[in-house]
């Protein structure tokens, strides 16, 4: 199985992108890891949130192909905390899927096209987080959650 990341927009501060980059290539241990950026939409502002989510949506749903298990970060998703996520993650990979593929929506969240592709929603927290700091709390829940599938220290119960 793969894991993928999907999000809208680059990130522009450096020292959160050196993190994401450490957590990435420490998930290369335990499996296939990839980030797909899908670039910011052009002249957003001539757009209400709908178009935007629309133009957003079309473009995430263009990154699928038809056997990806679609998995949103929505806030209205079901929270868990790291040892159910790591028992989620064992979950989807005993279940023989290719691709795992997580998104990270754009600031007005998911077009009803790509609600209707998914198949399941997690929530990271109550809290909001900015979009690019959540890329980072999630690819290092998705390495903690490897972590403890296999024992190692990293996490403290």
């Amino acid at each position: 199985m793969t894991i993928k990341l999907i999000a809208i927009g680059k990130t522009d501060n450096n020292n959160l992108q050196s993190l994401m980059d450490d957590y990435t290539k420490r998930l290369g241990f335990y499996i296939k890891f990839s980030i797909d950026i899908i670039q910011d939409i052009k002249k957003a502002k001539n757009l209400s949130e709908e178009q935007q989510k629309q133009k957003e949506g079309e473009l995430i749903l263009s990154k699928l192909t038809a056997t990806d298990v679609l998995i949103l970060l929505d806030e209205n998703g079901k929270q868990q905390d790291s040892l159910a996520f790591s028992e989620y993650l064992q979950k989807h990979m005993n279940s023989g899927i290719k691709q795992l593929v997580f998104v990270i929506g754009g600031p007005y969240g998911f077009s009803q096209d790509v609600y209707n592709k998914a198949n399941g929603k997690i929530s990271l927290s109550k809290m909001t987080f900015s979009h690019q700091m959540i890329r980072l709390f999630f690819i290092e829940q998705l390495y903690r959650g490897f972590t403890i599938l296999k024992n190692e220290p990293y996490h403290h119960r």
